[in-house]
């Protein structure tokens, strides 16, 4: 039996040993079993589960390096960051992230509620299924946590120290170097899909044009403390059912510009639409869900413009906030920070170290070459129109130009 009085990274088995010894919430008599379900780049994550009960949960600890690449050094601190957002958003946008029970700071995990009825919102889409009510509950959830975490809405000192608290540059590094630095140029470190690296040298890496607004948005990213990011917001970071959303995983959060948030959410939706254009071989069943995934991107930013805008009357506290016409003048620079990010993410996740299931699932090596050029084609699209994107409308029109009409260039 150990004492768990100095860090380790633990296994299945120290893992049970754990829940019995150190946690307060299964019977005596309890038949547990455990088992290792993460599947993501950083962390181990386990469920333990009491046969005799049925009574679960989750014990996510953060290890020294990321699972990904050893090469990618990451403060464990990022478990005690995670456990406090968590907390937040719970308050802040109730019922829409796991519950946590517990932190643990000598062994950098956390024990949170067990989300097993629910699915990874990756995994889902890839079955391509539909949830109706995505839309609405992901721009409750962004509308709620980026605007009441602002200068906006808080007083400027306690969000100065929530700035303070949540300063996390190992994982912003991450952030700064895969999403804003390597898939701009022939990195050793990419992993590049070998038909589409000519393209990417004359279509991104050639272009200075482009270059310069990557590194106009990344020195953004690094300076403006606008609101408090999930940091990570895909749809592998998602857990959903028909009736029920939660966001789970929000350990690269930080004070940065609140259209990183939403920009993400958009390109996922996305690379589930191109996946579905791909491979769904029943012509009506794949123009449905198509359909569907358009007009989720679209309600995504209607629905978090108009939730915001009402938010942003009720609960701005700051005298000049309520200028009239700031709101929409504040809002609209969100909306064009979020068409950026949904480029950035859409080519660092073809080009970079970070893959999707969404493209890399594509079999077929001819398709997955044309759905990795769209995404290299739309993404640069959103970042160097992005001042002309104010709507949904607008977003869908990108993709309108680049799949529906397959007017392409490739």
């Amino acid at each position: 039996m150990r004492e768990y009085n100095e860090y380790f990274t633990m296994d299945e088995t120290d893992v049970l040993d754990y829940a019995v010894t150190r946690l307060n919430v299964f019977d005596q008599d309890a038949k547990l079993a455990c088992k290792e379900i993460g599947d993501g780049n950083l962390n181990y994550v386990f469920r333990i589960i009491d046969s005799a009960s049925g009574k679960s949960l989750i014990i996510k600890q953060a290890g020294p390096v990321a699972r990904i690449s050893a090469d990618i050094k990451v403060s464990t601190d990022r478990n005690r960051i995670e456990s406090e957002i968590l907390k937040l958003q719970n308050e802040l946008a109730p019922g829409l992230v796991p519950q946590i029970y517990n932190y643990d700071p000598v062994m950098n995990c956390c024990v949170m509620e067990d989300l097993s009825d629910h699915d990874i919102m990756r995994k889902a889409l890839l079955e391509h299924r539909q949830f109706p009510l995505f839309a609405d509950h992901i721009s409750t959830f962004m509308v709620n946590t980026l605007l009441l975490t602002s200068d906006v809405v808080m007083d400027h000192k306690a969000k100065k120290n929530l700035v303070k608290s949540f300063i996390n540059p190992d994982l912003c590094e991450i952030s700064e170097d895969l999403v804003y630095t390597e898939p701009f140029y022939d990195c050793p470190r990419n992993d590049i899909f070998e038909p589409t690296r000519e393209f990417a040298q004359s279509f991104l890496w050639d272009d200075e044009a482009l270059l310069l607004e990557t590194a106009k948005l990344k020195f953004e990213f690094m300076n403006h403390a606008q609101s408090l990011l999930h940091g990570d917001l895909h749809s592998g970071s998602i857990f959903i059912k028909e009736d029920s959303t939660k966001i789970i995983d929000p350990e690269f959060a930080f004070y940065g510009p609140a259209g990183y948030d939403i920009g993400n959410v958009i390109a996922h939706l996305l690379f589930a639409y191109i996946n579905a254009d791909s491979v769904m071989e029943n012509p009506a069943a794949r123009e449905a869900q198509k359909a569907w995934l358009l007009s989720s991107m679209k309600d995504v930013i209607n629905m978090f413009r108009e939730k915001f805008l009402k938010m942003f009357q009720e609960r701005a506290t700051d005298r000049m906030a309520r200028i009239p016409s700031f709101d929409q003048y504040y809002l609209n620079q969100i909306i064009q920070d979020t068409s950026a990010v949904t480029g950035l993410e859409l080519i660092r996740r073809t080009l970079g170290l970070a893959h999707v299931k969404d493209i890399t699932s594509i079999a077929d090596a001819d398709t997955r070459a044309y759905a990795e050029k769209l995404c290299l084609q739309m993404g640069k699209a959103f970042i160097m129109g992005r001042s002309g994107m104010l709507t949904g409308e607008d977003f869908i029109q990108v993709v309108a130009n680049y799949i529906d009409s397959k007017e392409t260039d490739l």
